[in-house]
């Protein structure tokens, strides 16, 4: 087995995993299309480039999980949390950088290390063979040859259209009082979805908001990219007419509210995680502005108190169905010598991207070095986002997902006195306990590069 490791794309995630492998004293090859073939959305060549916002989000480790996330990073000797603390511009209590001095300083990183070369060219497809351990970090605009061939391997769906994604939400800020469990017809267990009921007048009201509200505008990059047509926006489904929601996902069939009148319409939540802490409200996929999104459907009887573990989306994206098709240290099942790594496993996020390709580089360093290293905790930011990636999420309705507490397993309700922990204090729990958990798990981390 050759011990040089092959990294295809050079934006974050490929850029920590390459670091992480050569840390290990693992010799690397980078493989970067740009400028040779460049993307719809990137400006310029160098590696990590930030195409959106220059936004690392909340740097809050306490009460955030993507705070937390980049604390684990960080512990975890993370190049792009280094190069963003060192190119950080004001931004209140999100973790914001300059990103061409950002861009410029993972690049310069990579190439001053010894084991690290950077080529530009295209891998236009599956690499050969010879090539042995490969890590594919192409990112979420993946060549179309590359996309072809993993959808060629793999059978599922690389997406090249408008993918839609539903809000999640978490159960425990569902009201129960208004809300209740129940299959339409009691099929399944009986009472497989929850169901948030709305009277006529409800219903009216909230189809005309969904209209009314403004929308995100689509890239340049997009627009000639088609809706897919089975997962349309539940806001174009409105415009089509006013009842037209009442016969399709809202219908109110089947269903029997044991807390009033029978509904005019009924949302219903499907459970999103294995866990149940996260369910995601049935054909709401939209393309509702955020702020719009949290008002409209916080009118929703049961939701008004809701917490968007996800918002909803639509934009063109290229992923596979990590469930299906990666085993839990991110390698390809139909192809072991292949591993992934950032948003084309589904995840979503700079710093989502960046930590998997950490992951994804310390798994494969692990191989080559034929040292044990199991999956990080699932109590952890990097365990608790990887276990999503890998399994932990629902493979019928799996879509790119941020870091969020509703990805962790539930911290005890009550502390050590008895008393109920709920909100800010809650959230402390989670990461008070991945602190503590991450530790060991980081020892043998650390064992790689000595």
């Amino acid at each position: 087995m050759s011990r040089i490791v092959h990294v295809i794309g050079g934006g974050l995630a490929g850029s920590e995993a390459a670091w992480q492998l050569a840390q290990a004293k693992i010799p690397v090859v980078i493989h970067e299309m740009r400028p040779l073939r460049p993307t719809p959305a990137h400006q310029g060549d160098g590696l990590a480039e930030l195409v959106c916002s220059n936004s690392l989000r909340s740097d809050d480790a306490d009460y955030n999980a993507v705070g937390l996330l980049h604390e684990e990073m960080r512990r975890a000797g993370s190049l792009i949390l280094t190069q963003a603390d060192i190119h950080k511009v004001p931004a209140g209590g999100a973790l914001a950088v300059d990103r061409d001095g950002f861009s410029a300083g993972v690049q310069t990183a990579l190439a001053a290390h010894p084991l690290i070369t950077i080529v530009r060219e295209e891998v236009a497809g599956l690499p050969p063979a010879e090539w042995g351990n490969t890590i594919i970090a192409t990112g979420p605009l993946t060549s179309p040859a590359m996309a072809e061939a993993l959808l060629a391997l793999t059978g599922e769906g690389s997406l090249a259209f408008f993918d839609a994604i539903a809000p999640i939400v978490t159960k425990d800020s569902i009201d129960f009082s208004k809300a209740w469990f129940q299959s339409r017809y009691d099929k399944g267990t009986g009472s497989d979805y929850i169901n948030c009921p709305l009277s006529k007048e409800q219903y009216y009201a909230f189809v005309e908001a969904l209209v009314a509200g403004e929308k995100m505008a689509f890239h340049d990059w997009e627009k000639d990219t088609p809706y897919f047509e089975g997962c349309l926006p539940i806001e174009v489904m409105a415009e089509r007419g006013k009842d037209t929601l009442a016969f399709g996902p809202m219908k109110p069939v089947g269903l029997t509210n044991p807390h009033g009148p029978k509904p005019f319409a009924v949302v219903q939540l499907r459970q999103d995680n294995a866990l149940g802490t996260l369910f995601n409200l049935v054909g709401f996929q939209t393309k509702l502005r955020h702020g719009e999104q949290a008002r409209v459907f916080r009118a929703i009887p049961g939701l008004e108190s809701a917490e968007f573990a996800r918002l909803g989306g639509v934009h063109r994206n290229t992923f596979v169905n990590g469930p299906r098709v990666l085993d839990g240290s991110l390698r390809l099942k139909a192809q072991p010598r292949l591993r992934l790594a950032g948003q084309v496993t589904g995840c979503e996020g700079y710093v989502e991207s960046a930590s998997i390709g950490l992951l994804s580089g310390l798994f494969a360093a692990a191989e080559l070095l034929e040292r044990p290293l199991p999956p990080p905790p699932g109590t952890t930011a990097l365990g608790a986002l990887l276990a999503h990636v890998t399994g932990g999420a629902n493979a019928e309705t799996y879509q790119p997902m941020n870091i969020n507490f509703g990805l962790f397993p539930p911290p005890p309700e009550r502390d050590e006195n008895g008393r109920r922990v709920k909100g800010r204090d809650r959230k402390k729990l989670y990461s008070t306990r991945a602190r503590t958990d991450l530790g060991p798990w980081l020892e043998l981390a650390a064992a790689l590069t000595t």
